[in-house]
């Protein structure tokens, strides 16, 4: 069963040693050409892989997605285009 993930963005100096982040987490993307790796983690193992993956020497910096602690529920603030043009015309 798959638990709550939590998306990590990782800055690496080359690209040779992404094979040895396979076993921290799930790799979903790799760029070439600006050197970093997203990967995705358990959210309560989280702190603990940030930690062992700083201490790598091939690790420049580690960023947590703040995306599980963003509220996505939006209100509707324009208003809809039926009721824009909803003119009273009194013929």
């Amino acid at each position: 069963m798959v638990g709550n993930r939590v998306g990590l963005a990782i800055w690496i100096q080359s690209l040779k040693q992404v094979k040895q982040l396979k076993r921290f987490g799930n790799i979903h993307y790799v760029s070439r050409k600006m050197k970093y790796v997203v990967m995705y983690c358990d959210e309560e193992k989280a702190e603990e892989t940030m930690e062992k993956l700083q201490s790598l020497h091939f690790v420049k910096e580690v960023t947590m997605s703040m995306r599980p602690w963003i509220k996505t529920e939006y209100q509707n603030t324009v208003p809809e285009k039926e009721k824009e043009f909803d003119y009273k015309m009194g013929i």
